[in-house]
């Protein structure tokens, strides 16, 4: 599939969910049994650890489809960069998609500021630069979606894996805005 057929098919799937029409397939028997080889997944999710965010399910995919990386605030640190970097170097998957969401809870603690212990100051830290470029008294839903886009380019700028494949063209990183509300995925 080519980048714009994997887009393509990440937005059809959106929409069978949004419309409440999921194919629900390769969820069974039969395709765990054809996975046990290896896994060939089309597309990289980093996403937001919040229970009400299942690209999955999001997509409407099945096993083995997308590669997910799920952490709150959708950062780009560490551990979620070495996930994708494994994905792009080892499993040649072509396009990352960074989806923050409606009334994400960890940029809402990062614009309430305050001590929140070491841990979750430390995610925290790298949705600051999000709420800096949004500039004082920005909304949540403002700086969910220039925190997406900003980690989309902390995997450009961290990783040389990463970035020499966009940089060669073999990747696409497309940050993205998931709607609590609708379903609706907005591609930014």
């Amino acid at each position: 599939m080519t980048k714009e057929n994997i887009l393509n098919r990440l937005k059809d799937g959106n929409r069978r969910f949004v419309n409440n029409q999921l194919e629900n397939g390769l969820q069974d028997g039969n395709r765990r049994g054809e996975l046990t080889g290896g896994q060939s997944p089309y597309a990289i999710v980093l996403s937001c650890a919040d229970s009400r965010v299942v690209p999955e399910l999001a997509f409407d995919t099945g096993l083995g489809e997308i590669f997910v990386i799920r952490v709150a605030g959708n950062v780009a640190n560490s551990s979620s960069i070495a996930s994708i970097e494994y994905a792009v170097a080892h499993l040649g998957t072509e396009i990352i998609v960074v989806m923050g969401h409606e009334s994400c809870g960890a940029v809402s603690a990062a614009l309430g500021g305050g001590d929140n212990g070491y841990n979750l100051n430390h995610l925290l830290s790298h949705i600051t630069p999000a709420i800096a470029a949004c500039g004082e008294g920005a909304s949540v839903e403002s700086v969910v979606k220039k925190n997406a886009q900003l980690n989309a380019e902390e995997l450009k700028n961290r990783s040389a894996i990463i970035g020499e494949a966009v940089s060669s063209g073999k990747v696409q990183l497309v940050p993205a805005y998931y709607s609590l509300s609708t379903g609706e995925v907005d591609f930014i």
